[in-house]
């Protein structure tokens, strides 16, 4: 099959089975997949060994070759070789959160888009992965290396099922993650998860939560305070007095850590009404003052852990979740994407310097920046072939998003969001509410896989 007959064969297959993507990426989504304790052969909860499952199933129907990691993992596969190349996305995601206006887990199409929790990140692109395989047998496609479709179950909370599926199996030549924006990211920050915890127990502030996963900027926040004057809604956060004391709500607007720009955290809204209205106690006020310098200022040159190389994005920080402790201590989680002029380390110490001993802060998670030479011929193939069905000169970034990417030995982020693409204003961001997805994008971006994966196999 000569190169033009292959592109319109590839064409082809992406129209014919654009209903057939949509419903099994609503297959997918329909089960609430967020990570959580270890159950008997299930590392990730019941629920992720659910939708490990129903994606093997469909892997199966599409008559692909699968196996099941133990349960940490799966994949579906095409071809034969002593090497392989591999795509991972994972099918866990955050927790739906508030703010949607239906059922997060029932797929919605709405003027070409569709609507649903973990329909951009990461079942959406699960699905186009699988598809690329089918086109391989579908087409007969005669290639030198097998082709994995990897499919992860814990990369929102850790990617322990990456590092279980690398301490176990072999590594790909080459692996690629749809779980990033196009064209391709070639390098990622460092991702440094803290945890904040006041030494000090409730006083005014009887309760206070807000937040459903650290990496994520919430959009809904509230407490309980107690107060002996009347206190009135601010923009954005509502005042309703009961018989436990004042409840406080604050709406904001939420998204993904690693992307601040155009969000509203609640929390950071809650916390200034606190302070500005003087319900906190002395021990409150002085741990809520330092920590809203970080909701103030997201690129953290309020709270001292600023940091430029030039070479990343700069340095931001936001936080995720807050709440009492089981020991009555009120915490807040934060989320830093840093570039290499900074550590993990270097920013706990400044912030546990800033709250002083109002707070104790330590470690949850660090993972060092990583970068690809752009020149890699694996690299050029990947930014050509987005090129060359996108019309653009587009070069490879990097971004403080983290993937699957930085744990294999060779590997890049490689769509399927795009800058390019205007989005409605109704339709939400990933790890925000009303999270969407463009169908006849999800169908560009098969095409760039497929074609993607034929000529790295030539090449590798």
């Amino acid at each position: 099959m000569d190169n033009n007959s292959l592109r319109d064969a590839i064409s082809r297959f992406a129209d014919e089975n654009r209903r057939n993507i949509i419903r099994d990426i609503g297959k997918l989504v329909a089960l609430e997949s967020v990570s959580s304790e270890a159950e008997d052969n299930m590392p990730f909860g019941a629920k992720c060994a659910e939708v490990l499952e129903q994606a093997l199933e469909i892997a199966s129907g599409m008559g692909l070759e699968t196996r099941n990691c133990e349960g940490y993992l799966g994949y579906a596969s095409y071809g034969s070789g002593d090497d392989y190349i591999a795509t991972i996305t994972h099918l866990d995601v955050v927790p739906a959160g508030d703010g949607w206006l239906a059922d997060p887990f029932t797929v919605r199409e709405r003027e070409g888009w569709l609507i649903g929790r973990g329909v951009m990140d990461d079942k959406g692109p699960s699905v186009l992965c699988l598809y690329m395989l089918k086109f391989l047998r579908d087409y007969d496609i005669k290639l030198k290396h097998e082709i994995r479709a990897l499919l992860g179950l814990s990369e929102e909370v850790g990617m322990e099922d990456a590092e279980y599926y690398l301490s176990h199996y072999t590594a790909p030549v080459f692996c690629f993650t749809p779980d990033g924006s196009f064209p391709v990211c070639n390098g990622e920050k460092g991702i440094y998860h803290g945890k904040i915890t006041g030494r000090f127990t409730a006083g005014n502030i009887l309760d206070i939560k807000g937040g459903t996963a650290a990496n994520a900027i919430p959009g809904r926040a509230e407490a309980l305070v107690k107060c002996d004057r009347e206190l009135t809604s601010a923009k954005n956060v509502e005042a309703i007095h009961d018989v436990a004391g004042w409840r406080l709500i604050s709406h904001g607007i939420g998204g993904h850590a690693s992307r601040p720009t155009g969000t509203v955290n609640a929390i950071g809204q809650l916390i200034g009404y606190i302070l500005n209205n003087g319900i906190a106690d002395e021990n409150e006020k002085a741990f809520l003052k330092t920590l809203q310098q970080i909701h103030a200022s997201p690129d953290g040159s309020l709270i001292g852990v600023a940091a430029d190389d030039g070479q990343f994005d700069p340095l931001t920080i936001v936080c995720g979740v807050i709440g009492y402790d089981e020991n009555g201590h009120m915490y807040q989680t934060v989320d830093s994407r840093y570039p290499t002029n900074t550590s993990g380390e270097k920013i706990r110490s400044t912030i546990s310097d800033a709250f002083g001993d109002t707070a104790d802060v330590i470690t949850l998670s660090d993972a060092e920046p990583f970068y690809i030479s752009a020149d890699k011929p694996e690299i050029r193939i990947c930014i050509d072939k987005y090129n060359e069905y996108t019309g653009e000169n587009a070069k490879p970034f990097t971004m403080g998003g983290g993937t699957y990417a930085r744990h294999f030995p060779n590997a890049v982020s490689f769509g399927v969001e795009t800058d390019t693409l205007k989005e409605p204003d109704w339709a939400g961001s990933i790890h925000g509410p009303e999270e969407a997805g463009n169908i006849d994008w999800f169908l560009k971006a098969l095409e760039m896989y497929i074609s993607a994966v034929i000529e790295l196999d030539s090449a590798l």
